[in-house]
């Protein structure tokens, strides 16, 4: 029982850092670009893949043909949070990933995201 709560006193102190992740596929270029407040959850994006729930389809099917190896998932940016009282972490997060996707065109044919508007 100790070392449950142990185990649980470590996982509160496990530092929570906002960024921006892409998901590469190797084999002929295309990127997913994602945003999210937890870098941890780009863990769940690969689990998603491996039990074939993504709700990208495309890139699913695409997993699915060339397999898990054809896929690199990369840290493209962890967001400092501002200490400024207006500062919105949600809107950041989505600023920084519509950056990111416009940088590397993961849109139409090279890449999985699609263009946000407004």
């Amino acid at each position: 029982m100790n070392r449950r709560k142990e185990l649980q006193q470590m996982y509160k102190e496990i530092k929570i850092e906002p960024g921006v992740y892409a998901i590469r596929n190797v084999k002929n270029g295309k990127t997913l670009v994602v945003g999210t407040p937890n870098l941890k959850t780009m863990n769940g994006k690969r689990f998603e893949l491996q039990m074939g729930t993504s709700y990208n389809k495309t890139m699913q099917q695409e997993w699915n043909d060339y397999g898990e190896d054809a896929f690199e998932f990369e840290i493209l940016e962890v967001i400092k949070p501002s200490e400024d009282p207006f500062y919105n972490l949600k809107d950041a997060v989505n600023e920084r990933e519509e950056h990111w996707i416009m940088k590397l065109q993961s849109y139409g044919e090279h890449g999985y995201n699609s263009i946000k508007r407004g």
